[in-house]
């Protein structure tokens, strides 16, 4: 049975009953999001996929405890975000090293760049520079200006105060800003 057209809180509703194809909705509705969520900070794909499986399992385990103070997709995430960021600290505390550093070039069907195409792949440039900051910053920064966390959440997040965390963000920036300027685009 598809539940494609399901308002969410009805999926919910199912998954508590016990339903699977409501958890299987539910899931293909979030997987990409949690993927991509997951991998900008554990920076493998492997890895992503673990974290992204583990928090679905840990969501629909404890799905009882949602109480709707904020909406599901961000309750999700921030169950993806702290099992990346434990993830990431166990794969260093291993030395494991991330392989996936691959970039990616587009081209249109001529074979010219177009200017979208410079766009996506200085947008892209500035992803990798952010992959060769410090831990603490690129995590910060990737909680800040890709998922869109104010400098109160990542401080909760990262179990640092807020003044830290704004300083922590504020050299995160300038750090990005000074690889970005001596990189060649």
């Amino acid at each position: 049975m598809s539940h494609k057209k399901e308002h969410i809180d009805v999926l919910l509703q199912w998954c508590l009953q016990g339903k699977q194809s409501a958890q299987l909705e539910i899931y293909n509705r979030y997987y990409k999001a949690m993927y991509n969520t997951a991998i900008r900070i554990v920076k493998d794909s492997f890895s992503a996929e673990d974290v992204m499986q583990e928090s679905f399992l840990n969501a629909f385990t404890k799905l009882d405890t949602f109480k709707a103070e904020v909406t599901f997709g961000a309750w999700l995430k921030r169950i993806v975000i702290n099992n990346s960021i434990y993830q990431y600290r166990k794969q260093q505390k291993k030395n494991e090293v991330a392989l996936d550093d691959i970039i990616y070039k587009v081209e249109d069907n001529n074979g010219i760049a177009s200017d979208d195409v410079f766009t996506e792949l200085k947008a892209q440039k500035v992803l990798e520079t952010m992959k060769s900051l410090k831990d603490n910053y690129r995590i910060a920064l990737t909680l800040f200006l890709i998922e869109g966390y104010d400098y109160e959440e990542i401080s909760e997040i990262m179990n640092i105060s807020y003044a830290n965390c704004r300083t922590t963000i504020s050299r995160a920036k300038e750090s990005l800003r000074q690889k970005v300027l001596s990189a060649e685009f």
